[in-house]
């Protein structure tokens, strides 16, 4: 079966306290899809972490003396340092420009992924707005699946992506910040090759694969489709969670 991604149009600027689940129906409504056993719907994080209200007003921030500090080496606002140290456990590697963190959900990303671009707030200048990561996209996920379920009547799976960089290449990708329903990680070990030889080692970051291909169909700048309809999923589903993809930290050659 070939695996087919159909951004969904009609998705609307999302507010606080928007029901993404019904917002997605009505956008499958109109691009005539139904929804089948084995779909998965594949979310940006923006359009989560705006539905759940993660909107902060820079004005609202006061910087502590580490904030002070740290932006003063990283040439930030200290506002954003701020929020970049809430949201963080640990502080990684940072330099002019840039901070590299483990995100207070387990894994490293730059920025504790506070986004600036694309967000508003209601009554206040565009660049006073900031977007934290969803509280725990996990559950984030599990509860638009369940919503989408009991509309459809369909077996789904949902993933929530984010764009992240790489330690061993350039570029930003998308990865899975949230699942359910499907699997984060698909072991092959023990499985033989094409030679007959059994597989010692092979995970495979199915979710990963996933949101870097719907990551292209959505687009990294003003595309407006925050949404993709993924049907084909070549594994059988079952309940993930971001843990699966986390590297220990003694395993972490990279820190």
């Amino acid at each position: 079966m070939p695996l087919i991604l159909t951004p969904l149009a009609n998705i609307p600027l999302i507010k606080p306290g928007d029901d993404l689940a019904a917002i997605i129906l009505s956008a499958l409504q109109k691009t005539s899809l139904t929804l089948e056993d084995g779909d998965i719907l594949v979310l940006a994080q923006k359009i989560v972490s705006k539905s759940e209200g993660r909107l902060v007003n820079l004005a609202t921030v006061t910087p502590s003396a580490r904030a002070l500090e740290l932006a003063a080496c990283v040439e930030k606002d200290p506002r954003v340092v701020e929020l970049i140290l809430r949201e963080s456990n640990e502080i990684l590697r940072y330099r002019p420009g840039s901070i590299i963190v483990e995100h207070r959900l387990g894994f490293v990303c730059a920025s504790a992924g506070i986004d600036h671009s694309n967000v508003a707030g209601e009554g206040d200048a565009q660049e006073e707005w900031v977007l934290l990561l969803p509280e725990d996209p996990d559950r984030s996920a599990d509860r638009i699946r369940q919503g989408l379920e009991a509309a459809s009547g369909a077996r789904l799976g949902v993933l929530i992506i984010d764009s992240h960089g790489r330690a061993w290449r350039l570029g930003v990708v998308g990865v899975a910040i949230g699942i359910s329903g499907l699997p984060g990680l698909v072991d092959l070990r023990g499985q033989p090759d094409l030679m007959g030889y059994k597989l010692r080692i092979t995970l495979i970051g199915v979710a990963d694969e996933l949101a870097a291909a719907a990551s292209l169909v959505m687009g990294q700048a003003a595309e407006g489709t925050p949404v993709v309809h993924v049907r084909g999923f070549p594994y059988p589903l079952r309940q993930g969670s971001l843990r699966e993809l986390l590297r220990p930290k003694e395993g972490d050659m990279f820190r």
